[in-house]
């Protein structure tokens, strides 16, 4: 794992290399100053001798100073490095995203995925820092100041030895009880992050049902869920720091006792006994500083996981070796389709689907809710891959394009529609990048849009708002189905796109796809028999299942599901 994350130090190498260079150097000149201060007060102090004491006490400011330098070099190179790292490692991690497919997405969660590109990321990231750093600082401060106490005074230093094993043990106990905890931690922020999600993006619904409390209630158990495992793990981590302290200060008190004798029997000085002591409290903030290193540690190894998981994750849906770059035409084939969103032959969304559209025909699809008629047509671009069987576009299994030129091949305007913040002229050129403006407007009229945007302040250059949630639904609608007519697609999937607009303005949106798309492959998902009525052909989708393929009439006269839809619209179901 160590080895996977330290590839993405990348173009940082240098900063991250330096760091523990810097912080080696601050390490000898801050323990050097603890035996400069025993020479001086033995030899300077007590003999009385000034000058000695001037000059060494210069030497001592000039190695605090350059301490402090090294120190602050140290904390702008392990600064520069983690904060590079920490891109890179949440840029692989967003663009690995973008190469999922649906099911893929659908296996972490849109929540889950949030919580790993921003609070894991900040977690390994602070834990980048402090290996840069205090890992590298605490051992070898404990290590260079015991050496130095030995130096000074062999029988006093010898009491380290014993509390530092000690220590050691008990420090490892308390990372092998807290990882398990911070695991469920971060399981718990994904289902916060869920909550919230939730919430916001169904706000309006929320006011609309008066449904306030009933949200403050699921976020505060969320929330209190991490509370919980928060303070269970501690309550394990409040015994680090008493225990290292009652370690370390019985130590002092046992040095400052022997010491003292020590000194009374004239075979130690009092510069000696002061070093010793500022030595043990070295030590002591060394492990006091391992400790938290681990328990950073701990959190970031288990964020280091669900990052590694997304970067590991691949995506069910790629393009071949030798994949084909080009789409013929618009025509489509199904052939014994079958899917099922989990893979069980048992749980079948759709089954034994058999069709063929020519190309430039118009297709509307009918059915009920459930029925399958999203995910037969999410099939068609590859955001989802048939369970069995096979589709075909242009005469070619869609498994054997190149993903992107199959997908540029088709535009769909989802059932949700969704626009980003940017202007209007952005959001239509997610269709086509180089689309003149004279192409936006060509477009809008034709999706029945111009109108509304030519009222609005700015026009076309308007701000919308992430998610458009300062223009309608049926505005939406129409924004959506212009960036679509951009594109100029040889297939276009309209997923019951239209709800939000009156019957005049949809058979005027109709009638513009039969001027501007005429050799376009149209497949229109609707509720309404006004909106397929004059299409080449209805497909009528039953539990997964194709229940009829005809025209109006012919479907009026031989399919009872589409004679009742048909009824039960236009005359209310009284027949």
């Amino acid at each position: 794992m160590i080895k996977r994350l330290a590839a993405f130090v990348g173009e940082n190498k240098k900063d991250a290399l330096l760091t523990p260079v810097f912080v080696c150097l601050e390490c000898v000149f801050e323990v050097l100053i603890p035996f400069l201060m025993a020479n001086i007060i033995d030899k300077g102090v007590i003999v009385g001798d000034f000058g000695y004491t001037v000059k060494m006490g210069l030497v001592l400011a000039l190695f605090a100073v350059l301490s402090v330098c090294c120190g602050i070099s140290a904390a702008r190179f392990s600064t520069n490095a983690a904060s590079g790292f920490a891109s890179n490692l949440r840029g692989a991690l967003f663009h690995k995203v973008q190469e999922f497919s649906f099911s893929n997405i659908d296996k972490f969660s849109t929540s889950s995925i949030i919580t790993r590109l921003t609070t894991d990321i900040n977690n390994i990231m602070q834990a980048f820092v402090a290996l840069l750093r205090i890992a590298t600082r605490a051992p070898l401060m404990m290590i260079v100041s015991l050496v130095f106490a030995f130096s000074v005074n062999a029988r006093l230093a010898t009491i380290y030895l014993c509390a530092v094993p000690v220590l050691g043990v008990f420090v490892y106990c308390m990372f092998r009880k807290t990882f398990p905890m911070f695991q469920k931690v971060f399981k718990a922020y994904d289902g916060l992050n869920e909550v919230v999600q939730e919430n916001l993006t169904g706000i309006r619904v929320v006011k609309s049902y008066v449904r306030e409390e009933h949200e403050v209630n699921k976020f505060n158990k969320a929330s209190n869920a991490i509370y919980t495992l928060f303070v269970k793990a501690e309550r394990v981590m409040s015994f680090n720091m008493p225990g290292m302290q009652l370690a370390m200060y019985g130590c002092q008190i046992l040095i400052c006792w022997f010491g003292a004798n020590m000194i009374v029997s004239h075979t130690m000085t009092t510069g000696q006994l002061s070093s010793i002591i500022a030595y043990s409290g070295m030590i002591l903030a060394s492990l006091m500083m391992l400790s938290m290193v681990l328990v950073m540690v701990s959190m970031a190894e288990a964020s280091a996981k669900r990052a590694i998981e997304i970067l590991d994750e691949q995506s069910d849906i790629v393009s071949p070796e030798l994949a084909v770059t080009l789409v013929p035409d618009g025509s489509i084939t199904f052939e014994n389709v079958a899917f099922s969103y989990s893979g069980r032959a048992d749980k079948n969304v759709l089954a034994g689907v058999n069709l063929e559209i020519k190309s430039g025909q118009t297709i509307g699809i009918l059915g009920g809710t459930g029925s399958g008629k999203s995910t037969l047509v999410q099939m068609i671009p590859r955001l989802y891959d048939a369970t069995e069987g096979t589709v075909k576009v242009g005469g070619i299994n869609v498994k054997d394009y190149d993903v992107q030129a199959l997908r540029d091949a088709v535009a769909m305007v989802l059932q949700k529609n969704e626009l980003f913040s940017g202007t209007i002229k952005e959001n239509l050129r997610w269709g086509n990048a180089e689309a003149t403006d004279e192409e936006i407007i060509e477009a809008c009229k034709l999706a029945q849009a111009d109108e509304f945007v030519a009222t609005m302040p700015d026009g076309y250059d308007t701000m919308i708002e992430r998610g458009g949630t300062n223009v309608s639904g049926g505005q939406k609608q129409r924004l959506c189905i212009a960036r679509a007519l951009i594109k100029k697609p040889k297939i276009l999937i309209l997923d019951d796109s239209t709800s939000a607009v009156d019957t005049a303005t949809e058979a005027a949106i109709r009638e513009g796809f039969r001027s501007f798309i005429p050799d376009t492959t149209k497949l229109i998902i609707a509720q309404r028999i006004s909106s397929v009525r004059d299409c080449d052909a209805i497909v009528v989708l039953d539990e997964g299942a194709i229940s009829g393929i005809g025209t109006h009439d012919e479907l009026m006269a031989n399919n009872k599901i589409y004679r009742e839809v048909y009824y039960s619209q236009q005359k209310g179901g009284e027949d």
